[in-house]
Protein backbone atom coordinates (compact mmCIF):
# COMPACT_ATOMS: atom_id res chain seq x y z
CA UNK A 1 0.00 0.00 0.00
CA UNK A 2 1.44 3.36 -1.26
CA UNK A 3 0.66 6.30 1.01
CA UNK A 4 0.86 9.93 -1.01
CA UNK A 5 1.27 12.80 1.49
CA UNK A 6 0.91 16.13 -0.94
CA UNK A 7 1.32 19.45 0.19
CA UNK A 8 2.01 22.50 -1.89
CA UNK A 9 5.62 23.13 -1.30
CA UNK A 10 6.99 19.87 0.32
CA UNK A 11 9.35 21.34 2.52
CA UNK A 12 7.52 20.34 5.91
CA UNK A 13 4.82 18.98 6.87
CA UNK A 14 4.33 16.26 3.71
CA UNK A 15 8.00 15.72 4.63
CA UNK A 16 7.52 15.35 8.37
CA UNK A 17 4.63 12.60 7.83
CA UNK A 18 6.49 10.75 5.04
CA UNK A 19 9.18 9.77 7.40
CA UNK A 20 6.90 9.27 10.42
CA UNK A 21 4.64 7.28 8.69
CA UNK A 22 7.45 5.02 6.96
CA UNK A 23 9.04 4.80 10.49
CA UNK A 24 6.08 3.42 11.97
CA UNK A 25 5.01 1.66 9.06
CA UNK A 26 4.28 -2.49 9.25
CA UNK A 27 5.53 -4.13 6.28
CA UNK A 28 3.88 -3.72 2.73
CA UNK A 29 2.80 -0.06 3.58
CA UNK A 30 5.12 2.88 2.30
CA UNK A 31 4.94 6.44 2.06
CA UNK A 32 5.75 9.02 -0.30
CA UNK A 33 5.63 13.00 -0.40
CA UNK A 34 5.36 15.32 -3.03
CA UNK A 35 4.47 18.83 -4.04
CA UNK A 36 2.48 21.06 -6.45
CA UNK A 37 4.79 23.49 -6.54
CA UNK A 38 7.90 22.09 -4.73
CA UNK A 39 10.26 24.47 -2.69
CA UNK A 40 13.25 22.00 -3.62
CA UNK A 41 14.70 21.60 -0.39
CA UNK A 42 13.44 20.20 3.02
CA UNK A 43 13.32 22.88 5.54
CA UNK A 44 15.77 22.71 8.17
CA UNK A 45 13.79 22.55 11.21
CA UNK A 46 11.84 19.57 9.28
CA UNK A 47 15.04 17.79 9.28
CA UNK A 48 16.29 18.24 13.06
CA UNK A 49 13.35 17.64 14.40
CA UNK A 50 12.80 14.49 12.41
CA UNK A 51 16.71 13.43 13.99
CA UNK A 52 15.31 14.36 16.93
CA UNK A 53 12.91 12.35 17.19
CA UNK A 54 14.77 8.98 15.97
CA UNK A 55 13.72 8.94 12.59
CA UNK A 56 15.58 8.85 9.63
CA UNK A 57 15.97 11.79 7.20
CA UNK A 58 18.91 9.97 5.02
CA UNK A 59 16.63 9.63 1.18
CA UNK A 60 13.77 12.39 1.41
CA UNK A 61 13.76 15.12 -0.99
CA UNK A 62 11.38 18.04 -1.60
CA UNK A 63 9.92 16.94 -5.29
CA UNK A 64 7.06 17.31 -7.61
CA UNK A 65 4.05 15.20 -7.62
CA UNK A 66 5.58 14.39 -11.55
CA UNK A 67 8.38 12.57 -9.82
CA UNK A 68 6.32 9.71 -7.79
CA UNK A 69 8.16 6.80 -7.90
CA UNK A 70 5.65 4.64 -7.72
CA UNK A 71 1.63 5.26 -8.20
CA UNK A 72 -0.10 5.79 -4.52
CA UNK A 73 -3.41 3.81 -3.46
CA UNK A 74 -4.16 7.03 -1.51
CA UNK A 75 -3.63 10.71 -1.25
CA UNK A 76 -3.38 12.61 1.99
CA UNK A 77 -2.98 16.04 1.13
CA UNK A 78 -1.92 17.65 4.76
CA UNK A 79 -2.05 21.94 3.91
CA UNK A 80 -5.21 23.75 2.93
CA UNK A 81 -3.83 24.92 -0.54
CA UNK A 82 -3.28 21.17 -1.62
CA UNK A 83 -6.52 20.40 -0.23
CA UNK A 84 -8.56 22.70 -3.08
CA UNK A 85 -5.57 21.84 -6.10
CA UNK A 86 -6.72 19.79 -8.94
CA UNK A 87 -4.21 16.77 -8.86
CA UNK A 88 -2.05 16.04 -11.18
CA UNK A 89 -3.92 13.68 -14.03
CA UNK A 90 -1.92 10.69 -12.99
CA UNK A 91 -3.45 11.32 -9.64
CA UNK A 92 -6.99 11.79 -10.75
CA UNK A 93 -8.75 8.59 -9.87
CA UNK A 94 -7.16 7.94 -6.69
CA UNK A 95 -9.25 7.92 -3.40
CA UNK A 96 -7.91 11.85 -1.08
CA UNK A 97 -8.05 12.71 2.00
CA UNK A 98 -7.16 15.91 3.55
CA UNK A 99 -5.87 16.59 7.31
CA UNK A 100 -5.30 20.30 7.76
CA UNK A 101 -1.79 21.29 9.18
CA UNK A 102 -0.94 24.64 9.82
CA UNK A 103 2.31 24.96 7.94
CA UNK A 104 4.71 25.83 10.16
CA UNK A 105 7.57 27.43 7.50
CA UNK A 106 5.34 30.42 7.88
CA UNK A 107 5.82 30.99 11.29
CA UNK A 108 7.94 34.05 12.19
CA UNK A 109 9.04 35.35 15.67
CA UNK A 110 11.43 34.35 18.40
CA UNK A 111 13.39 30.57 18.03
CA UNK A 112 10.71 29.46 20.79
CA UNK A 113 7.78 30.29 18.69
CA UNK A 114 8.88 28.57 15.50
CA UNK A 115 10.24 25.79 17.17
CA UNK A 116 6.80 25.14 18.83
CA UNK A 117 4.90 25.56 15.40
CA UNK A 118 7.20 22.87 14.20
CA UNK A 119 6.51 20.48 16.94
CA UNK A 120 2.32 21.16 17.06
CA UNK A 121 2.84 20.79 12.76
CA UNK A 122 4.80 17.05 14.28
CA UNK A 123 2.41 16.17 16.62
CA UNK A 124 -0.76 16.22 15.03
CA UNK A 125 0.42 14.36 12.28
CA UNK A 126 2.13 11.80 14.01
CA UNK A 127 -1.22 11.64 16.20
CA UNK A 128 -3.36 11.01 13.06
CA UNK A 129 -0.62 8.01 12.20
CA UNK A 130 -0.30 6.51 15.22
CA UNK A 131 -4.37 6.55 15.07
CA UNK A 132 -3.71 4.78 11.35
CA UNK A 133 -1.46 2.28 12.60
CA UNK A 134 -4.01 1.46 15.25
CA UNK A 135 -6.42 0.28 12.39
CA UNK A 136 -6.54 -3.41 11.13
CA UNK A 137 -4.19 -2.21 8.09
CA UNK A 138 -4.39 -6.18 6.52
CA UNK A 139 -8.09 -5.63 5.68
CA UNK A 140 -8.17 -2.14 5.26
CA UNK A 141 -5.79 -2.84 2.30
CA UNK A 142 -8.32 -5.06 0.38
CA UNK A 143 -10.87 -2.14 0.88
CA UNK A 144 -9.38 1.05 -0.26
CA UNK A 145 -12.95 3.00 0.08
CA UNK A 146 -13.36 1.74 3.99
CA UNK A 147 -9.69 2.86 4.17
CA UNK A 148 -10.78 5.93 3.20
CA UNK A 149 -13.45 6.66 5.08
CA UNK A 150 -11.33 5.97 8.04
CA UNK A 151 -8.60 8.29 7.17
CA UNK A 152 -11.40 10.58 7.03
CA UNK A 153 -12.73 10.16 10.22
CA UNK A 154 -8.84 10.54 11.74
CA UNK A 155 -8.80 13.60 10.05
CA UNK A 156 -12.01 14.53 11.50
CA UNK A 157 -11.55 13.23 14.83
CA UNK A 158 -7.79 14.67 15.19
CA UNK A 159 -7.37 17.82 13.55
Amino acid sequence: MNILFLCTGNSCRSILAEATFNHLAPSGWRAMSAGSHPAGQIHPRAIALLQREGIATAGYASKSWHQLPCPPDIVISVCGNAADEICATHLASVPRVHWGVDDPAHVAGHEETVNAAFETAYGALRGCIEALMALPLESLQQQPLRLKSELDRIGEAML
